[in-house]
């Protein structure tokens, strides 16, 4: 697994994931821990684009981009977690030259869309209770259409660039990538060339599309705080926006974290690294619908009518 190869195109190349570092004795119950962590995100994320695509009441904006970011969540748990299981149960930790990069690829894509998606979200909530006679007119159908357009292509500006320059770079070293799938900065410190580009690029580029719907975010909720305690009805405009609230800490916080932790966390063990990286990808995705579900009165309805 050592072994240098000096052919980073050929199809022969491969990489060997270790998986979780330090955790080797314990492969089974990593296994069985993200497997059920993968089958309640297929579920739950299924059960909600189910009942919104079966629901014609249930085909306003905030929806549909709920169901937006049910898809982003199945793309990205499934990028990632079938190469984990069999890495715990199969021992296959050997993944291909152009599936790694494939890999990183939809992995940081995702990323920078569901951002995106939870600042649409954000953008939704604002129109519905500051502006809520203007609701239909503002957010038609043609525009939610831009607005996720606009998300992908700004995922794509980004992720495409920071691929280019990892696949470019010459790879003379170990082949192991001491993490569970292909990490950009995981797979780029095994190059004998400088990392630190590609490395700069990714901490500069996340912090400016995080910082930044943060920021428009922050003034969303701001100025929704603002409407609402001018109203009798503060206490139902807020409840609206207690699951987006919820879904946006699981998603920044160990997102934020993560980020800095693979730059700059040098006193951070590996092993520390690689689970919160792990658990920035799934756990979200996992407890994104449950939290819909339970919080969001249509969906509960809808789910309890299918049942």
């Amino acid at each position: 697994a050592s072994e240098p190869f000096n052919r980073p195109n050929s199809s022969s190349s491969s990489f060997i994931l270790v998986g979780v570092p330090s955790s080797e004795a314990f492969p089974t119950c990593w296994g069985i821990l993200f497997c059920s962590g993968y089958i309640i995100t297929l579920v739950g994320n299924g059960v909600v684009l189910l009942v919104i695509g079966l629901n014609d009441s249930l085909r306003d904006p905030i929806h549909l981009f709920l169901a937006m970011l049910a898809i982003i969540d199945v793309v990205m748990v499934t990028s990632i977690v079938p190469k984990m299981l069999s890495i715990f149960w199969l021992k296959s930790t050997e993944i291909g030259y152009m599936a790694c990069f494939v890999q990183m690829f939809l992995v940081h894509s995702t990323t920078s869309v569901e951002s995106g998606v939870l600042l649409a979200m954000a953008v939704d909530r604002y129109v519905a209770i500051c502006h809520p006679l203007r609701y239909q007119a503002i957010l038609n159908h043609q525009t939610i259409a831009q607005i996720g357009l606009a998300i992908v292509v700004r995922a794509l500006l980004f992720i495409v660039p920071l691929t280019g320059m990892v696949t470019n770079l010459p790879y003379c070293r170990s082949r192991v990538v001491p993490h569970s799938y292909c990490e950009h900065m995981a797979v780029a410190k095994l190059a004998c060339a400088d990392p630190r580009p590609s490395g700069l690029y990714s901490v500069t580029g996340s912090s400016l599309i995080v910082g930044m719907d943060m920021a428009f975010i922050a003034v969303s909720y701001g100025m929704i705080l603002k409407t609402a305690l001018r109203k009798r009805s503060c206490w139902k405009a807020f409840s609206t926006c207690g699951c987006h609230l919820c879904v946006l800490l699981l998603y920044y916080v160990p997102g934020i974290v993560s980020i800095y932790a693979q730059q700059f966390g040098s006193g951070v063990s590996v092993h520390a690294q690689v689970l919160l990286a792990d658990l920035y990808l799934t756990l979200p995705t996992m407890l994104n619908p449950i939290i819909y579900s339970i919080r969001t009165k249509q969906i509960r309805q809808a789910v309890l009518k299918l049942l």
